[in-house]
């Protein structure tokens, strides 16, 4: 592995190159941070498939990408006065260092829970005035679900054990089994929320994070049905001509592979 004299030598080539391509590439001037958001934004999700994938070059490179984002931005920054990188390493050091007083100061704790409920209260004593005021509003549903959760059980707003939280899941389908059989659309989707929500803190007591354990699915289904779909063109058919028992028995092949 690389000294740390060799980590400091390649991150200040890497600030070296932001600057001469924010000079020099017409494309690299032009951009603003605005127009990276959507970017990083896709950076961000290929940096997350390839850990789902497990493959640590593509890791390496993904986190390059996002690497580069953050020089960008804090060079635009840097531009209007406002902060470089400099600036965005020290805060984020002087929030690591606030943020763990069991590390830099007489603050004692005894396990990884304490930890996250003094994290929360720390933020509330900065002057957040919810705990919930960082989870961001443009986060997916499933995810932002599970943060809010994460975020208030850091505070004390939790089950105690996970049965009660499955009971709680087994209640809110009783529910909506309910409104289905009213066929009432609003109340169904409501309903239908409040057991994915369950659902979402059932698995957090789990210890499963359920946007990669719904994404690994995701893999696992794709790679099903392509399958099927080959094994159907081999044999010179459509899906849409054959049966679901035809079907099935590709579908079958396709689990032991």
């Amino acid at each position: 592995m690389n000294t740390r004299q060799q980590q400091l030598q390649a991150f200040d080539r890497l600030l070296t190159i932001m600057e001469q391509l924010r000079e020099q590439c017409p494309w690299d001037k032009k951009q603003t941070m605005e127009s990276l958001r959507h970017l990083t934004i896709e950076e961000t999700y290929e940096l997350g498939d390839a850990i789902l994938d497990n493959d640590l070059e593509e890791v390496k490179g993904e986190l390059g990408d996002l690497l580069l984002h953050i020089v960008f931005y804090a060079k635009i920054g840097s531009e209007t006065g406002t902060f470089d990188i400099a600036d965005v390493s020290n805060e984020i050091c002087e929030k690591l260092i606030s943020r763990h007083p069991h590390i830099y100061a007489d603050v004692t704790v005894t396990d990884e829970k304490q930890v996250k409920q003094n994290w929360e209260n720390l933020k509330l004593k900065e002057g957040k005035t919810s705990v919930l005021q960082g989870v961001p509003k443009s986060l997916p549903a499933l995810v932002k679900a599970n943060r809010i959760q994460d975020k208030v059980a850091g505070v004390g707003f939790d089950w105690e054990h996970p049965e009660q939280v499955f009971e709680k899941l087994q209640e809110e389908l009783a529910e909506l089994k309910v409104e289905v059989a009213a066929k009432n659309q609003q109340k169904m989707e409501a309903e239908f929320g409040d057991v994915l929500f369950s659902m979402i803190n059932y698995a957090r007591f789990l210890n499963i994070d359920p946007e990669n354990a719904l994404e690994r699915t995701n893999k696992k289904f794709i790679k099903r049905f392509q399958y099927l779909e080959k094994k159907a063109s081999q044999q010179g058919k459509a899906l849409k001509d054959m049966t679901l028992k035809e079907m099935d028995v590709y579908w079958e092949q396709a689990k032991t592979l």
